[in-house]
């Protein structure tokens, strides 16, 4: 069967990257990997596919930045030409990013089952994007494929079949552990002067933290006041530094001895960085799951979180932006006051063979059906 499998941003490429290897493997799907170009420079992109051994992309959209609305309605037209010139057996989606809605209200729109790998997740939050994106997506969805059983019970409240509903993992920590040696042996921190076990690293990049002038100077502050107790290392999304220069608050950062503002990093260099940080500081999503698979401490800069199962029984705790909270959390994780953390059912590396599995079952054709597994085996 065919299966078209969607990405489009960072964080998507090292989701689909098991997953197309996973369908692969089972001899009974042709995988088309379609890019639509949301991310497209190579700190984003390119060097995601040459590390994680991505196959070069079937079909590129092309569709670049723009705002939610403009990029959306592109992506929705173009893939919609690719449905209907050639429709496939099922299109895959990731993540919450515009790409994953504009590529399942497409397909669904078409006639064309779709998976939402990652479903589930809620942050319980309108004013993000993301949320809105989640939402919608996975009432699109035919395949509910979940990480977490809160996401099962989430998806449940909101009335989704529970034969569409399977637990299988998540698929982020089956990269992870794939690569986490090579990564490791990169030596990142040593290539930045920096003690294993010795720094703290930063991620930003949502408009919450980012956009609004008043927090990203707070942010800044917080980071200055961090670096005086302990190195921290900054790389730095492309919005988040166009920001910090239209706020004119970039050459704060690089006044501060003890604090290295960086580019960004390819998925293995920052994974290396991560497993050695003593502590992380982000507002990503899938850095609350990675630290919590490596054991290291993190502290989520947002009032919310779609992964409370990293509070719950992992390393993450979410700490908004007020910087006395923040200072507080960290000093404590940087003295080892801070959770070991466990990890949650499924997050043992095999999440996309039991995707691979439910997609590729013996069966006439990919319509609602009874599930083949509704917990993690």
């Amino acid at each position: 069967m065919r299966i078209l499998v969607v990405a489009g941003a960072r964080p998507n490429f090292v989701k689909v990257a098991p997953v197309i290897k996973a369908l692969k493997q089972t001899g009974r799907a042709e995988v088309v990997l379609v890019h639509t170009g949301q991310h497209y420079d190579y700190s984003m992109s390119a060097a995601f596919f040459e590390e994680l051994f991505i196959p070069a992309p079937d079909i590129f959209l092309g569709v670049g930045s723009g705002s939610h609305g403009e990029q959306t309605a592109r992506i929705l037209s173009t893939f919609e030409e690719v449905l209907l010139k050639d429709p496939p057996a099922a299109a895959a989606v990731v993540g919450d990013v515009n790409s994953t809605l504009a590529c399942a209200l497409a397909a669904a729109k078409c006639g064309v089952p779709v998976a939402h790998v990652e479903a589930g997740l809620r942050s319980f939050d309108r004013t993000m994007p993301e949320e809105i994106n989640r939402v919608l997506t996975d009432a699109l969805a035919d395949y509910l494929f979940t990480h977490s059983p809160d996401a099962d019970e989430n998806l449940r409240r909101e009335g989704a079949p529970e034969e569409r509903i399977f637990l299988v993992g998540n698929v982020m920590i089956d990269t992870l552990r794939e690569y986490e040696a090579a990564a490791r042996a990169r030596d990142v921190a040593g290539r930045l002067g920096l003690q294993a076990g010795g720094y703290a690293m930063c991620t930003l990049h949502r408009p919450s933290n980012v956009d609004d002038p008043g927090t990203l100077r707070t942010v800044v502050q917080i980071l200055t006041d961090l670096q005086s107790e302990c190195p921290v290392v900054f790389p730095m999304h492309p919005r988040t530094r166009t920001r910090l220069e239209t706020f004119g608050l970039a050459d704060v950062l690089l006044e501060q001895k003890n604090l290295q503002a960086i580019d960004p990093l390819g998925y293995l260099d920052f994974i290396g960085l991560m497993a050695t940080a003593a502590l992380a500081l982000t507002d990503s999503g899938g850095v609350q799951e990675e630290t919590t698979a490596l054991g290291v401490p993190c502290l989520t800069l947002r009032e919310s979180t779609e992964r409370p199962v990293t509070v719950t029984l992992g390393t993450n705790a979410v700490v908004g932006t007020d910087p006395n909270r923040i200072l507080a959390a960290a000093r404590r994780a940087l003295n080892g006051d801070w959770p070991r953390g466990i990890l949650p059912e499924g997050w043992d590396g095999h999440a996309a063979e039991r995707i691979a599995a439910v997609l590729c079952a013996e069966r006439p054709t990919l319509a609602p059906r009874k599930p083949i597994m509704s917990r993690v085996t």
